[in-house]
């Protein structure tokens, strides 16, 4: 799936995967990158300045972090992103966006925790999954290997899968 991968092709990849425990990946900062399906989002995230996400523990989550001009990675309360425009704004609309986020950073950055992990069941295995705290996202995780997780974003109102994977950061 370097290059993409159909939606039906990553679903098959992610329901063929193990699952994997919250208790396995808790353990600090993860990379992230997106699986090109064709989606409406596609190219978003990465185009934006994302980062990836910080599991500290079950409880202290922090599902977006961003990487400014400077190089410095800070975590962004989800609230402040406008999701409305994904799939509306072209992904080069969005360039400007990542040079300003060293001047965004005080508006968008977070100190407070935005998510929650839990273990839950998902297309018939019990999994790790991130729940946002004010925004009816869930993020669920399967295990590629130690190091890499497959996930899957279950956002209401979004009507195909948006996949993405993370790599720990060592």
């Amino acid at each position: 799936m370097e290059h993409g991968a159909t939606a039906a092709q990553a679903w098959a990849l992610f329901d063929a995967l193990p699952m994997v425990r919250v208790e396995e990946i808790t353990t600090g900062r993860w990379r992230g990158d997106e699986v090109a399906t064709g989606h409406p989002w596609d190219g978003l995230l990465v185009e934006s300045g994302w980062y990836g996400k910080q599991f500290d523990s079950a409880d202290d989550v922090q599902p977006l972090l961003f990487s400014g001009p400077d190089g410095g990675i800070f975590p962004v309360d989800p609230r402040r992103v406008p999701l409305f425009l994904a799939g509306k704004v072209p992904v080069t609309g969005l360039r400007p966006v990542r040079r300003s986020l060293g001047v965004l950073r005080p508006v968008l950055r977070t100190t407070t925790p935005r998510a929650r992990l839990r273990n839950l069941e998902f297309r018939g295995k019990f999994s790790a999954a991130m729940i946002y705290d004010h925004l009816p996202i869930i993020d669920i995780f399967r295990r590629v290997d130690n190091d890499t997780l497959l996930g899957v974003m279950d956002m209401r109102g979004l009507n195909e899968p948006y996949f993405f994977v993370l790599y720990r950061d060592r």
